[in-house]
């Protein structure tokens, strides 16, 4: 059958090819910070690693992005032209966050503007406008929306309640309805 001869040749080809292919690379292929103890890695070290980790991944759905990576939303020029400065902004602020200052009218008590505001977000939330609310002084909080396009429709609901003094988005002022402040500008012009 197989003579001694290639016996022996099959088995130094073997062994060769194991030897090629079992080698270790030389600690001169790696970079530097590759060749540290683990133990030793800096921040920049494992944020290197991270990003060896993710070159292969598959990438990330738009929604799955950060905010700041998220590409923009298409904007229909078509459907702008006898609309309301307001729907433009509504349809950039798609899928991005915003912040709306709301103060509360009179000279509340910072308890008495928690529950007046607390109410507020309650009936947002209840209408499905997701909003966080975070007090910053004796009458004024931020409303946060994770879905910006919602804060004009949650501004029409605050203008009307009673106490509502002004709600501050995108740096225009909105006065509520029954507003002391806007009875003054009023009387000013």
């Amino acid at each position: 059958m197989w003579g001694l001869r290639t016996v022996i040749l099959l088995s130094l080809l073997f062994i060769s090819i194991k030897e090629v292919h079992s080698k270790k690379p030389d600690k001169k292929e790696k970079p530097d910070w590759a060749k540290k103890d683990i133990r030793d890695y800096t921040d920049a070290d494992l944020e290197r690693l991270y990003d060896q980790w993710e070159e292969d991944d598959e990438p990330l759905e738009p929604d799955e992005l950060p905010e700041h990576l998220r590409p923009a939303p298409k904007i229909d020029i078509s459907n702008i032209a006898g609309s309301k400065p307001e729907d433009l902004l509504k349809m950039s602020k798609k899928g991005k966050t915003l912040m709306a200052f709301v103060t509360v009218s009179g000279n509340p008590s910072e308890q008495e503007t928690e529950q007046i505001t607390g109410l507020w977000q309650t009936s947002l939330m209840n209408s499905h406008i997701n909003v966080d609310r975070y007090p910053i002084g004796g009458s004024r909080v931020i409303f946060m929306f994770k879905e910006g396009s919602q804060a004009w429709e949650a501004k029409d609901f605050l203008i009307d309640q009673e106490r509502c003094e002004l709600v501050t988005i995108e740096s225009k002022e909105y006065f509520g309805k029954h507003s002391s402040k806007k009875n003054k500008k009023k009387e000013e012009l």
